[in-house]
């Protein structure tokens, strides 16, 4: 047998209801139909590991275990808390591959549904956003095989439903907090490839997603803070002359044929949004780095073997150097988010040795204190800035 089971409900998609409705909003600029994603990576996506009933049973406790054992571990390693004082960091789903897949189809919905369109524009074609549906679903086909785990804190929230597990579980979370999921196939093909012990390993990954859940649950205006600057950057999508526009491409793409060779997606955007750009990414460099750093500070303590698998799991983020799998790095980005991960956790580390974890925690204080791209290359300038 194969995890997920085919056919019938999912064997993990442990507490997700339902799928996703299809949307429409005449006044958005958004060019994708993400229902159609939805269901394009689920029928494209891959199934999980060969395994039984009882292993996946065991399997989906011990995610949930390892959850509610990490948020009490990155608290008290980091000194951060919650805003509101509410212990639970998350709402916790144990999922497998579709309902991940589906699960992003939702959160960017969230994001870009309220995506305006530019004065005097039509709203993208049926057939346009059907065919951005193919290819976003195309891409998270891919990627749902290779998440171990994610914290989500943009999806609308769910009410609470008859049944639901009481407060204080990993299953509770309440209104007020993001869904972490867990993607449980990955977990199992990830620790059965780098044979690592499987125990360390699930807490090891719910100790990184449990950390970003941290993030959001101490700074809650982060959440506004990115959407925010997401919203501006994806208003471009709508607009044929915008930064991301077909004007915008054909200009870099003409510019890269007489001798210059760009540099990849910032090439194609003016410096207005290339700041703009560079400024989300110095804040998902600075979660990334700082979950990173995290995992691996309170794994010395409760993960025995944290050193093997942080030294194989790097290895095996860092990929195969084979020419297919460089292009496809590149061609989802994941070049880039590994060296997000890279310059955030110097950052965070030598921020840390500067400043100490307490001159850290500022930079969850107030949006003011994010990190600059600048900043994150180079650490002091941002500890002179907010500590003098």
């Amino acid at each position: 047998m194969r995890l997920p089971l085919r056919g019938g409900r999912p064997a993990v998609a442990d507490g997700y209801r339902g799928p996703m409705a299809p949307t429409a909003r005449p006044t958005s600029g958004a060019p994708v139909d993400w229902a159609v994603a939805a269901r394009v990576a689920s029928r494209l996506v891959r199934p999980g590991p060969a395994t039984d009933r009882a292993q996946v049973a065991d399997l989906v406790a011990d995610l949930h275990r390892a959850a509610a054992t990490a948020a009490d571990h990155v608290g008290e390693a980091t000194g951060m808390r919650p805003a509101d004082g509410d212990q639970r960091l998350s709402r916790v789903r144990v999922v497998d591959r579709r309902t991940w897949a589906r699960a992003n189809t939702e959160m960017v919905d969230a994001l870009t549904g309220t995506v305006p369109l530019p004065a005097g524009e039509r709203p993208p074609s049926a057939a346009g956003r059907l065919a951005g549906g193919v290819q976003a679903g195309a891409v998270l086909a891919v990627l749902a095989s290779r998440v171990l785990g994610q914290f989500d804190p943009f999806s609308p929230r769910a009410p609470a439903e008859p049944g639901t597990t009481a407060a204080g579980s990993t299953d509770g979370g309440g209104p007020s907090r993001g869904r972490l999921l867990l993607v449980a196939p990955n977990v199992l093909t990830v620790e059965r490839v780098m044979r690592v012990d499987p125990a360390d390993f699930r807490l090891w990954v719910a100790l990184h997603e449990q950390t970003h859940a941290l993030q959001f649950a101490t700074a809650p205006w982060l959440e506004g803070h990115l959407r925010a600057r997401m919203g501006e950057l994806l208003a471009g999508l709508a607009d044929d002359d915008g930064p991301f526009g077909l004007a915008a491409a054909r200009s870099a793409l003409s510019r890269r044929g007489a001798g210059d060779d760009g540099g990849g997606l910032p090439a194609l955007l003016p410096p207005a949004t290339r700041r703009a750009l560079d400024e989300v990414g110095a804040v998902m460099a600075l979660l990334e780095g700082h979950a990173d750093v995290t995992t691996d500070l309170v794994g010395r303590a409760v993960v025995p073997s944290v050193r093997q698998i942080r030294a194989r799991f790097d290895r095996r983020r860092a990929g195969s150097h084979r020419l297919g799998s460089v292009l496809l790095r590149r061609a989802l980005g994941l070049d880039l988010k590994l060296a997000q991960y890279r310059d955030g956790a110097t950052f965070v580390r030598r921020v840390r040795r500067w400043a100490g974890p307490d001159g850290l925690n500022a930079v969850w204080a107030d949006p003011d204190n994010l990190p600059t791209a600048q900043e994150i290359a180079h650490p002091r300038t941002w500890v002179r800035r907010v500590h003098g």
